[in-house]
């Protein structure tokens, strides 16, 4: 009989932060203040905990200023404008929602949140085999995630996004959650799902942003080369490094594709192992997954009511009451905060 699974849900926090805030109206408390990606956030965490039912729980964000993905090309992320003041302002609200619920924060200074959500996710199976291998023996240990991995070595991530770079991270324990439509919806991807929605695996995800490049992350892959013929180069040769090595050598599998197509790569080698180093995400971050402090724990109630109805968010606290309005199935929708929108929420 195989063991139940422990759930780690992990939250990219700015790509939902993000996505409240440009998903949800305009929504305000009394005084003027602009709560709508605090709404958004706190809707979802909710929704995870109704839906998802983790047994751990962390927070990823990234940090103020530049990460060693700057330091690698200057133009990374250069033709972003920047964060609207109306959602830089709710951060701070967000986390204040976040440690209400005695949720860990986790930034790495120098790193993204992919960065460190994916460490934390490589952890958790490095956990899962090593708890095999302690299983086996039967040996004892003191600290508390080693008696975690004794007794549970069947671990599955989840991570909450809404950013495909985390695709490359999907494998037979790590899937994603990711909103569909606004914040009301949301669906669990898994490998398939990677394949269906990309053309390619997971595993070949960075080299496929490696040869189109990514332009919302301002860097070019291979000037020239797009989605569909990077895809079958990458079916008939797997990697960025096959395909050049096939190249190095005037291969008749590459000649295949044409005079002009092995042109553009020639010229864009460089380019394309750069945009590869940039499309991946690392896993050698200095944090540490501590089971211990993510663990899902009840949260002060009266804090997070009291928060609530400080923003004036009555459908949320009618939600921790136990009394959800009966108009509303699942997660809560940008039409339903239009509705308690009305009066500024008082």
């Amino acid at each position: 009989m195989e063991e139940e699974k422990k759930r780690l849900v992990l939250i990219d926090g700015n790509a939902i932060l993000h996505r409240a805030y440009h998903a949800l109206p305009a929504l305000t408390t009394r005084n003027g203040e602009l709560v709508n990606a605090v709404y958004g956030f706190a809707s979802m965490l909710l929704r995870i905990f109704d839906e998802l039912h983790p047994e751990y729980l962390a927070v990823c964000f990234d940090t103020a200023g530049p990460n060693f993905r700057h330091q690698q090309f200057i133009g990374y992320k250069a033709n972003r404008p920047m964060m609207d003041n109306e959602l830089a302002g709710q951060i701070e609200k967000v986390h204040e929602l976040v440690r209400a619920f005695n949720i860990p924060i986790l930034e790495v200074n120098g790193y993204e949140a992919d960065d460190v959500i994916a460490a934390l996710a490589k952890q958790a199976m490095d956990l899962n085999n090593e708890s095999r291998i302690m299983n086996k023996k039967k040996k004892e240990k003191i600290d508390h995630n080693s008696k975690f991995i004794i007794h549970n070595s069947n671990i599955e991530v989840l991570i909450v996004t809404g950013d495909k770079d985390l695709m490359q991270l999907v494998d037979e324990r790590t899937k994603l959650y990711m909103p569909t439509k606004g914040l009301s919806e949301a669906q669990i991807v898994d490998r398939e799902k990677v394949i269906e929605k990309m053309g390619i695996p997971p595993e070949k995800i960075i080299d496929y942003k490696g040869l189109v490049g990514d332009p919302s992350d301002n860097y070019p892959g291979v000037p020239g080369i797009g989605p569909k013929t990077a895809i079958k180069l990458l079916e008939k040769f797997g990697t960025i490094e096959k395909i050049y090595k096939k190249i190095s050598v005037s291969d008749e599998k590459i000649r295949e594709f044409g005079e002009t197509t092995v042109n553009k790569l020639a010229e864009g080698a460089e380019s394309a192992v750069l945009s590869k180093k940039l499309a991946t995400i690392l896993t050698d971050v200095p944090v540490k997954l501590s089971f211990k402090e993510s663990v899902v724990r009840d949260f002060d109630k009266e804090k997070v009511l009291a928060f609530f109805k400080e923003l004036g968010f009555r459908s949320l606290v009618a939600r921790i009451e136990g009394n959800p309005p009966s108009s509303r199935q699942g997660g809560t929708s940008a039409r339903q905060v239009k509705d308690e929108r009305q009066g500024c929420l008082f």
